[in-house]
């Protein structure tokens, strides 16, 4: 790892001090905002698709909630909010819950974790770029910035310190470019998120800006997440913290750094929540058109889930947070007493045993409203209420795919 950024925040496990969690943001160029210029009100809701995509089973592809509780287990929260959310175990890919779970909607910059799955294996993290103006040219207008600069240096690995704590935009145009641009980036994820079979997703920008008929759905993030916390480097910046970013370079002077927090208050406790304990991600977003996303990971015990909320109609920066919180106390304690309503599944190259269909076709009709548009175990190793992602290989402990019920047919239900 470079010693530019000796603040980085990972442990490799072992437990985080959670004073160090809770890092102070000094000299940051732009305020926490994501997508847009920070929270908005999103469109009013609309109601779900009556038929949606059935990949991953059947009552996925159902509105409203779908769960199957056993004696014993707990009531889902109340007074949920989110347009759409799903909790699924991120070991056994099973779905414990999900409302709309693939009603296709804006993800804002959740997105960012496609872009960080599809990219980051074919740059390597020593790589150094020069930023040239054309690098930055299609950053859209109020965008969140981490602070680069043009005719400045910046390694790979601090470009995506820059995309999963700050959630900036400049530093995916620059990756972009070094992918060999935008328009070939957009090509590249999406037929990533094909292969993951997370078919509900319509790539339009690399960085998740509002753009027309650019959506996804809880599922396919959460879908995504599961696959990119099967790469190292994903599951340490998807888990840092803080860390020290490149600042201006003088001439004959030492060149400056200051910090980066992550925008993920769940992990930070910024924004007056407690971190949420066993939190190790993955990615939130923010735009007009989206309102809040997010996508957590979170490890307690031996359990490991991943929770997609998407949209939540109550007021307030936090919500998304609180919403997300709430379906992770909810899937631990409810842990062997739940039929699953579905499953994640693997990526085409690994299964190619029918698990359902899309709902249409991107083309057809991606737009996000109310129209019928519309495993492997994870990395996460987490103790204590503080971070502490396993190193190396611990990953590979479930390499291969588990295959399960891979013979159901798309209108069978997964019980």
């Amino acid at each position: 790892m470079s010693a530019k950024t000796t603040a980085l925040t990972v442990l490799t496990a072992a437990l985080l001090a959670p004073t160090v969690l809770v890092g102070s943001a000094h000299a940051a160029p732009t305020p926490p905002a994501d997508g847009k210029g920070g929270p908005a009100k999103a469109p009013a809701a609309a109601a779900p698709p009556a038929s949606m995509s059935t990949v991953g089973g059947s009552l996925l592809g159902q509105p409203g909630t779908q769960v199957n509780l056993l004696p014993g287990a707990p009531a889902l929260p109340a007074n949920l909010t989110g347009r759409s959310w799903i909790v699924a175990d991120a070991e056994s890919g099973e779905v414990l819950a999900a409302y709309n779970a693939h009603w296709r909607l804006p993800p804002a910059s959740t997105m960012k974790m496609l872009f960080a799955d599809t990219l980051l294996p074919g740059l390597p993290k020593d790589q150094v770029h020069k930023v040239t103006d054309e690098d930055m040219e299609g950053v859209g207008p109020g965008s969140s910035l981490v602070g680069v600069k043009e005719d400045h240096e910046y390694s790979v690995h601090d470009l995506w310190l820059g995309v999963f704590l700050r959630s900036g935009n400049d530093a995916v145009h620059v990756l972009s470019a070094m992918n060999g641009g935008v328009e070939k980036t957009v090509r590249d994820m999406q037929a990533h998120a094909e292969e993951l079979q997370a078919l509900d997703t319509h790539v339009v920008s690399p960085d998740g800006y509002d753009a027309p008929e650019q959506v996804s759905s809880a599922y396919d993030l959460t879908l995504i997440a599961r696959s990119g916390l099967q790469k190292k480097d994903f599951r340490e910046y998807c888990g840092t913290a803080s860390a020290k970013f490149p600042g201006l370079q003088e001439a004959g002077k030492p060149r400056d750094y200051f910090e980066i927090t992550n925008t993920n208050r769940l992990m930070t406790g910024a924004g007056g929540l407690p971190p949420y304990k066993g939190i190790a991600g993955v990615k939130n977003g923010n735009t007009t058109m989206a309102g809040s996303t997010f996508t957590g990971a979170a490890q307690q015990g031996d359990r490991k889930l991943l929770v997609t909320v998407m949209n939540p109609g109550a007021g307030g920066a936090n919500s998304v947070y609180e919403e997300t919180a709430a379906l992770f106390d909810w899937g631990f304690a409810a842990a062997g007493k739940v039929k699953p309503v579905g499953e994640l599944v693997p990526p085409k190259s690994a299964d190619t045993s029918p698990h359902g269909s899309p709902a249409q076709s991107h083309e057809n009709n991606a737009a996000a409203g109310g129209g019928p548009a519309g495993g492997v175990g994870t990395a996460l190793g987490v103790a204590g209420g503080a971070l502490a992602v396993l190193a190396g290989g611990a990953y590979a402990v479930n390499r291969r795919w588990p295959r399960g019920r891979r013979s159901r047919g798309a209108d069978e239900e997964l019980v």
